[in-house]
């Protein structure tokens, strides 16, 4: 049985970004989803973009624009996630390009592992020659050499069977990061497997500053924090209390691996200039992902 692929993409006021990945999706894929679903929550522009690639699309490729006012990616995920009728639910952003074999690759899959809820894969810096993009790609998305189960993926290049939705429910909408980190872990938790595969790969336009590349991260720290309160029993990089010895050591650890995980990340950079330009600026992005844990913590 062939089945049907929806994919889902929510965009907020960019664009000229949504012009690149929609391109990319109905245009330059070998094999087409079936069904496109856009949430927008920013003005016109967008609604320009998305009715002339519609114009431009295949026949076979239903396209659905939704309007909605704009709070986070989770509440625009669960006003798009009832009107994707695919077996499968794929979904990436704006600022992601998908390769020409994202959708055959993301089928094929689901049918290799009917016991994965969840699908997803690399996802690749697209300014190879900006400093900040390569330190993205070291530190910002999980990635693996060879395909495996993992813990999550990221919600820029992930794919779900629609029954795992409908039996998940909606994404939380509490969370302004991580959503999707806590929507995986809550398909684990049913006996789900998530299943990761390199080959399955987006290109994405990462933070182009410092600054912003540091906010995402202490962001993502508040995020790690919310998320580990609502799941304690989820794996954690700080203990939750200091009642064993392990607790200790594990608080040791969160501290000193804010010096020296930024030298493993340096390492893997190429050329001796960019690992010695690396080291500090990736331990200031160590100390704002572990800045905003315990900001979240700190806040009534």
């Amino acid at each position: 049985m062939v089945e049907t692929l929806s994919v889902l993409i929510c965009t907020y006021n960019r664009p000229d970004m949504l012009a690149r990945c929609l391109d990319a999706l109905l245009c330059r894929t070998a094999e087409k989803p079936d069904e496109v679903v856009i949430v927008n929550g920013g003005d016109e522009r967008t609604d320009r973009i998305v009715e002339g690639r519609r114009q431009k699309a295949e026949n076979s490729i239903q396209i659905k624009l939704l309007k909605t006012a704009n709070k986070n990616l989770a509440a625009s995920r669960n006003v798009g996630l009832p009107h994707c009728t695919g077996d499968i639910v794929a979904m990436t952003d704006d600022d992601a390009e998908v390769f020409p074999d994202w959708v055959a690759r993301m089928k094929q899959l689901h049918a290799e592992h009917p016991e994965a809820g969840a699908v997803g894969g690399a996802i690749v810096g697209a300014q190879a020659d900006s400093f900040i993009s390569r330190l993205s790609d070291q530190v910002t998305f999980s990635a693996y050499p060879t395909a495996r189960y993992v813990r999550t993926v990221p919600g820029v290049n992930v794919s779900y069977k629609r029954d795992i939705i409908e039996h998940i429910g909606p994404q939380d909408e509490t969370l302004f990061r991580g959503e999707d980190v806590d929507y995986n872990w809550r398909i684990k938790k049913l006996g789900y497997e998530i299943y990761y595969d390199p080959s399955v790969r987006v290109l994405h336009h990462h933070r182009p500053t410092l600054s912003r590349f540091l906010n995402q991260h202490y962001m993502y720290g508040r995020a790690y924090y919310l998320v580990r309160r609502k799941h304690p029993e989820m794996y954690c990089v700080y203990p939750h209390a200091l009642a064993r010895p392990k607790d200790f050591f594990k608080g040791v650890n969160f501290v000193a691996a804010a010096f020296y995980e930024p030298f493993i990340y340096a390492a893997r950079m190429n050329g001796l200039a960019d690992k010695l330009l690396a080291y500090p600026l990736l331990l200031a992005n160590q100390l704002s992902w572990r800045g905003g844990m315990i900001r979240q913590k700190l806040l009534p």
